[in-house]
Order: C-alpha cells, then structure tokens, then sequence
C-alpha cells in the first residue's frame, strides 16, 4: 500500500558515484525548497528517494531489498513515500513500478528537477514514472546553491558517448553534454558564497566538456579550470572522472601553471593487456597510457596518480591478467579502484563468450588488490616528512581530533584549534594505509 500523505520530511540515500552525491544534494535542495525538511538524523522520514547506481552487479536486487526494508511491517500511514531516482530507475523504469506496488515515483537521472509535481501526483493517488533526458532543463530549473560543505562537487558535463562494452553510461545517463561555461561560474560562485573552498569537477567524462567562454572563444575543461580558479575563495580545484582520450596538451599544462589545481588525477586504464582493452573499446593501449602519464607528470612532477581495473572480463587469461599487474607496478598508484567484471544487462560484454569464473575472478581480485595496497602504503610511506597545506572538512572520531585532505586526496587527522573550512599548513608525521596523522605548525586562516 502506497503512502499519500503531503511529505513534511524527507531523506535522500544515494549509492554510487560522486555524480550520484551531487544529484543526491541537488535533490535536497530541490525538496528543501517546497518546504519538506530534511528528516533528523535517526528519524524516519515522510518521504524517501532511493538515489541508486546501475553500475555494479545486482544493483537492482538491491534496490528492491531496501523497498522491502522501508515496508515491512509498516501500515500505508506509517509507511514512506517512496521515489526511486538515478540510473536504475532509468534502466528500469516501468519494472519497478510492477514489482513494488509502494514506489510512488520513479525519475530517472535528468528528470529529477521534475520530482515536485510528481510528488503532487502521488498525493493525488497517481503512480509517476519520468524517465526523459532533458539535461540542460534539469540544471536550469535547480535551485541556487546556499550552503556548501568545505570541499563541494560540482557536475560539468554527464553522459558519456565512448561506448564500453561493459558499461551501462551510455544507456542511463546519454550522450555527452557539456553545461554552460556561464552556469557553471556562477555556481562555482555560489558554492564558495556558501562555504566551499575545495571545487571537484564533475563528469562521467569530465575533460570532455567543452564552452564558449564570456568572450565568445572556444575552451575546454582547462579553460574552465582557469576560470573557476580566479574566483578569489576557492582554495583548491580537482576534477573527474576522465578518459584517456579527451586528455589534451592545454588540461596537461594546466597541472603545472595552476597553482589551486591539485597534483591529483584519477584516470582509469581497467586493464593492462591490449587485447582486453580492445574487447573493451577502450580507445588507448597500455603504451599509449603509460605514455600519457609521463607527460602528466612532466607537468607536475609531484602527481597523485589513481586509476579503475577491471578482472575477469570475458575471455581474460592468466596471461592477460598479468599484464595488468605489470601496469600497476609501472605506475605506482597512490590510490585505485578495483572491481570483479559484472554483466550489465543491455551491453555487449554481457552476450560474450568465455565468461571467467567466479572463483578465478576472486583470486585475481585479490592479488590486483595486494599489489594496489602495497603502493597506497609506499606513497603514504613516502609523505612522511613532507609539510603541505590540509582542507578541514569535519571532526573525528577522537576528542579534539579533525580530519581533512592533504594536496593529493589522502585523508589526513590531526589534532588542533581549527574550524571546518580552515586550511593549516601541516607536516605529514606518520603514515597508515589509508591516512596519515599529522602535526598543524600554522592555521593560514588565521
């Protein structure tokens, strides 16, 4: 039984990527603007939006398992209204309304700024589905941006036209469009106003955005970058995710002449064997990528590099796998992500023969992660001593403990007199996997 009661509450639960984190935060604010509150942290709340992500295996399973969660036991007055947002809405579409009688929406990743009159038709009694790409009517009917946390995201660019044969982008969020060089300004504006000192760029292929600038002229995302970086509060600037392709001379140079941008790239290589890449119409080699980094780092010799692998995609050999190890011992990631290959219903990979196994899938998983863990360990080894300048972004779990990120994305704790939003100039002292502790020898905010 479907709840009709007006919402005066409600909570956003997004999975996945950081583009879901925005959509999720737009959504709030969107929410927050017809007068239906946040719910209190430990609270139910009126209205739930299932922000969901179409990228891992069974993500639709696991939608309907939290439908479950949200109704069981539950009469239709004390049971949420339910929408369903993000990429498995759009895949999905019309089957949850068959299989969940107690969705009230289902929107997919464009429409959301849609979700007032559907929240209306819901009250009515109606059953809304929405799943339209309209991507530049999304942005401009969000509302303005008020308050920001210290290190905010801001989506450039969605879709993606690159194809992979893995991957179900194309198919959930479109095809590639960049948003407006002026919108974009204004909101990077917007954000600083409210708080924000650390700007990360968004984009399922983030360097692929293209403008006009306020002068007519054509640029790309590294004019973009200059842009945003002339507005005088913002303190720092990263950007992803992209692809090999879309990575051009002006976005290399601008690692090593734009002081706020920082010496962090996240760029995904998935394998280390051409075979494989070409089966994924991955459009670089393992050469060609290696290549690529090494004038990345020529740029900015000090560079954080981070990447995403793929193991076991169909056809793989223990060969093939190898030469993924390899690259990652070529690189020395600072950090990475690393994922079994899982058959997305729609893509070609799905339909592929010599499917690899499970078990040989989780053995390669492990050694890939080893090898990965090992160089986190190297890189944060390697920090110690140096003295860099950290972003305050909450408390910690300890008394008088802070948590921030260092210049190269690592989560760094610290004990100090500082406020959320400070920046202090610290020196990197010890070293664990997954952060390091540091000594604050001065607050510049101060």
């Amino acid at each position: 039984m479907r709840n009709t009661e007006q919402p005066k509450t409600y909570r956003v639960k997004s999975f996945g990527c950081q583009m879901n984190v925005y959509d999720g935060e737009r959504m709030g604010e969107l929410l927050s603007e017809q007068g239906i509150t946040a719910a209190p942290e430990g609270e139910d709340a009126d209205l739930v939006v299932l922000n969901t992500c179409h990228i891992r295996e069974k993500a639709a399973e696991k939608v309907y398992s939290d439908i479950g969660r949200l109704t069981k036991g539950k009469t239709q007055k004390k049971a949420p209204m339910i929408a369903v947002a993000g990429c498995v809405a759009q895949a999905e579409g019309e089957e949850i309304m068959a299989r969940s009688p107690s969705v009230s929406m289902v929107v997919g990743p464009q429409a959301y700024h849609r979700l007032p009159e559907m929240i209306a038709g819901a009250v009515s009694g109606k059953r809304m589905t929405d799943t339209d790409m309209p991507a530049d009517a999304k942005f401009a009917a969000l509302p303005q941006r008020k308050k920001s946390a210290p290190s905010a995201f801001l989506t450039i660019q969605e879709g993606c036209d690159k194809f992979c044969t893995y991957c179900v982008v194309p198919y959930t969020r479109g095809a590639e469009i960049s948003r407006p060089y002026a919108a974009l300004v204004d909101e990077a504006k917007m954000l600083v106003d409210g708080g924000a000192r650390e700007i990360t760029l968004l984009g399922q292929n983030v360097s692929a955005w293209s403008g006009e600038d306020d002068k007519g002229r054509a640029i790309g995302m590294a004019g973009l970058i200059r842009a945003i970086a002339a507005i005088p509060d913002v303190a720092r600037i990263r950007y992803m995710t992209s692809h090999p392709a879309d990575m051009d001379e002006d976005l290399i140079s601008a690692h090593g002449e734009v002081s706020k941008l920082m010496p962090f790239l996240h760029l995904p290589v998935q394998s280390g064997n051409d075979r494989i890449l070409k089966a994924m119409n991955r459009s670089h080699s393992a050469e060609s990528y290696l290549k690529l980094l090494e004038r990345f780092r020529a740029a900015r010799p000090d560079l954080a590099l981070s990447g995403d692998f793929i193991v076991g995609f169909p056809g793989e050999t223990d060969a093939e796998f190898e030469d993924t190890l390899k690259i990652v011992d070529a690189v020395g990631y600072a950090q990475a992500y690393s994922f079994k290959y899982s058959p997305r219903p729609g893509t070609p990979a799905a339909t592929m023969d010599d499917q690899v196994p499970m078990d040989v899938m989780d053995e390669r998983l492990q050694r890939l992660q080893a090898s990965l863990r090992r160089d986190q360990q190297a890189f944060n080894d390697a920090s110690i001593g140096k003295t860099c300048e950290v972003l305050v972004e909450r408390k910690g779990k300890l008394e008088g403990q802070w948590l921030g990120k260092s210049p190269w994305l690592q989560s760094v704790h610290f004990t100090a007199d500082v406020a959320i939003g400070d920046v202090v100039k610290a020196e990197l002292i010890q070293a664990g996997q997954n952060s390091l502790g540091a000594r604050v020898l001065e607050n510049v905010n101060a």
